[in-house]
């Protein structure tokens, strides 16, 4: 998938070191629920487990194909949050060199035309873990509406409870902010 900047493709093994240069940052990953990464070799092993997942992509700039972040969809039983094949979760994360560009935004905004027109959804759910602001707002900006904060939910790859805001954006509401934006 390609937006104006960004290439979104899936993993490969030699996305490793670019994926432990952003990922090592203790300001990333765990503020996403996920422990910072100590090596390489770590690195790999998240490509061939959680990005290695069907609707995992590599957040890639136009120009040098270089993965800087990632962005995915969880289908078919893989969330809490629903229950229903026509509905999914969303995740994202992006290297801290790269925030503050619009990059998550603007790959948030195909994954969801990808989600509503390929594959059918009707739904998205998205969340963030208290304090993680800048999951917040790419959520605002992408048009996803609040719908309820859980005070104690387990974060089983932090060793952590902490506090977890639920949005969710259907495609009906996706359609009609795509007819507003037309407009405006």
């Amino acid at each position: 998938m390609e937006t104006e900047r960004l290439i979104l493709r899936p993993w490969v093994d030699t996305d490793a070191e670019n994926l432990y240069e952003y990922a090592k940052d203790p300001d990333v990953g765990p503020a996403a629920g996920w422990p910072a990464h100590t090596s390489v070799e770590d690195s790999l092993g998240v490509i061939h487990g959680a990005l290695g997942l069907p609707e995992t992509y590599a957040i890639c700039l136009k120009g040098n194909g270089r993965a800087i972040g990632s962005i995915g969809l969880h289908l078919n039983g893989r969330t809490d949050m629903t229950d229903r094949d026509d509905e999914c979760e969303l995740g994202y994360w992006l290297g801290k060199p790269f925030w503050g560009q619009g990059i998550v935004p603007e790959a948030v905004r195909e994954i969801l035309r990808h989600a509503f027109c390929d594959l059918g959804m009707r739904c998205v759910w998205v969340g963030y873990y208290d304090g993680n602001d800048k999951s917040r707002r790419v959520q605002e900006k992408c048009g996803f509406r609040y719908q309820w904060t859980t005070d104690e939910v387990d974060v089983p790859l932090m060793h952590e409870v902490r506090k977890h805001h639920v949005s969710r954006l259907t495609r009906d509401e996706w359609l009609a902010d795509l007819e507003s934006a037309a407009t405006d």
